[in-house]
């Protein structure tokens, strides 16, 4: 008897029916974040390029465009130069802003990854509402970063200006673009936190009535974290990182509001939502007459 032809396994195909097994499940893991890995090694690398052309002037930008008192002029850079006080604190700046700019452009294949892995063990509608929170979470976050962007001369232009006249503002690139990373990750984040709030209303966890009573509280807390999570401390930037964090969770609200009012409608036509655990349901499944169904004006007799 002929052995078979040595070849490649081939790959197991997927359980439509998500019944995998434990290894099965650890093995798709794995080769799903490998791959993940791999696409932010590339895109880490191509941002490593790109940081000579362009990258770099991008994220010098807000500070080139303080007043001149402001800005140190070293040699050929424009009377915006940044100071390095290490022999390995060039590397591990571009290092650092190409990893971040690696995860942004490689957003999109490892997010389809984490996707991919988790959607077998989702319902239909968990998986709409699923879409829609990576859809919006992903735009809350880039309107977060871009606000932060946008703010970032006037608040350096505060904060340095409060040191006064006689001194030389000399800033490090170490510290400065710390600073700069710190406040893009730190504006995007807080703009998923009213996000939050819709999914654990959306889920059952989180009432309008419990919202709408703590409201206060949120406003008053939204407040306090913006304090302690902005890099600056000055009240310019925690007001610009609160201000829209208390529109977004005011929009929480009245959507908890509307999707409560949805539920609750839902709930009053099925007639269930008065039952015990322990009650059967109301239906009347004895079959009706001919004349009964045809006779529009007749009401279904309950048990």
């Amino acid at each position: 008897m002929s052995e078979a032809p040595r070849g490649r396994r081939r790959r197991p195909p997927r359980d439509a029916q998500a019944t995998m097994s434990l290894i099965a499940h650890l093995t798709e893991l794995r080769n799903r974040v490998a791959l993940s890995l791999l696409a932010l090694l590339v895109a880490t690398a191509v941002s490593f390029w790109w940081y000579d052309q362009g990258l770099g002037d991008f994220i010098r930008a807000p500070y080139c465009d303080l007043p001149e008192d402001l800005r140190y002029g070293g040699d050929d850079s424009g009377g915006c130069g940044l100071l390095i006080t290490d022999v390995f604190g060039g590397v591990f700046i571009r290092l650092k802003v190409s990893f971040l700019a690696g995860a942004v452009l490689s957003a999109p294949f490892w997010l389809y990854q984490v996707w991919a892995f988790i959607t077998p063990g989702l319902k239909k509608n968990e998986r709409r509402y699923g879409i829609g929170f990576v859809a919006v979470s992903s735009l809350l976050f880039a309107l977060g970063a871009v606000l932060a962007y946008i703010s970032l001369s006037a608040g350096l232009r505060l904060l340095l200006g409060l040191a006064g006249d006689g001194v030389v503002i000399a800033l490090t690139a170490q510290d400065y673009i710390g600073f700069v990373l710190s406040l893009l990750v730190a504006f995007g984040v807080s703009f998923e936190v009213p996000l939050i709030a819709i999914a654990l209303n959306l889920v059952g966890v989180l009432s309008y009535e419990v919202l709408r009573k703590s409201r206060r509280w949120i406003f008053f807390l939204t407040i306090v974290f913006a304090a302690f999570v902005t890099p600056t401390q000055d009240p310019f930037t925690m007001l610009l990182m609160a201000g829209p964090m208390i529109v977004l969770f005011e929009l929480a609200i009245q959507i908890a509001r509307l999707v409560d009012k949805r539920r609750a409608r839902r709930a009053a036509v099925e007639g269930f939502h008065d039952l015990g655990d322990d009650e059967a349901s109301p239906l009347d499944a004895r079959p009706s007459t001919l004349d009964d169904a045809l006779d529009p004006t007749s009401t279904p007799t309950r048990t």
